[in-house]
């Protein structure tokens, strides 16, 4: 399993009974999470002392119920900085275990531009969300091109690029169907050095295209995988879909980019570290190529 264990201002503080106690910055959360099937005691002292707390409804969805938490507040990850805001199904506009993934390629983009003071990296990112894999690979020294279907997200992205001093970086955003963009990209004959994919299990596209992605991911991999360049670094797909486990992500990306590239593929879990267990939560699975 691969961890994320590098955090200083985020902390999955205990878990119980279907929900995780996470610390963010300085406010305490408990959010619900489907991993925690086990029912332990309350005994961290954040149980008693938490700023938010969402309530699953059995109807679905759920809501809020805040104990003096600020409207927003931010957390820094190194030189990153993210703003967060609780909003609807119990996001906070992070997902902190993507941490262990953005030290990854960050590290590569690192080494090879340090071997290679005049290349220059461009990364795909795809289904791009609030913009961390975009701040961590512009901070590298990439440039990114960043797709999401929401302009609120892009626009999210945007604000956490300001605040991390990465306003002026080399980073493109659109707000667009990822597999149109894709589809573009190809006629137009532009080359990715790394590409990254957090795709959804159900999404709309701005103008209502739909995603599944039982049906869409092998195909849209294949797709993708010939925007790669020759000379490509990395290529990173992640997935909550219970039924996409790491096996699953490491044959489509060997069927559709090792047989072509060479290289190699590794797959793994990816997780929290629990302070009050010493244990690790499991948070989906990632798959990663790199040459």
């Amino acid at each position: 399993m691969w961890i994320a264990d590098n955090w200083k201002d985020y902390e999955v503080l205990d878990t119980s009974a279907g929900e995780k106690l996470e610390r963010w910055g300085d406010y305490i959360l408990v959010r619900p999470d489907p991993q925690v099937i086990w029912s332990t005691p309350h005994e961290h002292i954040g149980w008693k002392k938490k700023n938010g707390h969402y309530h699953r409804s059995a109807k679905g969805g759920g809501e809020w119920e805040f104990f003096n938490l600020p409207d927003e507040w931010s957390i820094r990850y190194g030189s990153l900085t993210f703003r967060l805001k609780p909003f609807s199904f119990k996001h906070t506009g992070l997902f902190p275990e993507q941490a262990t993934n953005w030290d990854w390629f960050s590290g590569l983009i690192t080494k090879t531009r340090a071997e290679d003071p005049s290349r220059q990296i461009k990364v795909l990112n795809l289904f791009a969300y609030t913009g961390g894999a975009t701040l961590a690979a512009a901070a590298a020294g990439a440039s990114v091109t960043h797709v999401d279907a929401s302009k609120g997200m892009v626009g999210w992205a945007k604000e956490n690029a300001e605040i991390s001093g990465l306003g002026n970086a080399p980073v493109r955003y659109f707000v667009d169907d990822c597999v149109k963009l894709v589809e573009r990209e190809i006629r137009r004959g532009n080359k990715y050095d790394g590409i990254i994919m957090d795709p959804p299990s159900y999404g709309r596209g701005p103008k209502g295209e739909i995603w599944k992605i039982e049906d869409n991911i092998f195909p849209f991999i294949e797709l993708t995988a010939k925007l790669l360049s020759d000379d490509a670094l990395f290529f990173l797909i992640n997935s909550y879909t219970t039924g996409l486990q790491p096996a699953v992500l490491s044959y489509m990306i060997n069927t559709t980019i090792t047989r072509r590239f060479g290289g190699r593929v590794e797959a793994e879990e990816i997780g929290l570290p629990v302070t009050e267990s010493g244990l690790v939560l499991p948070c989906g699975a990632s798959a990663r190529w790199e040459r």
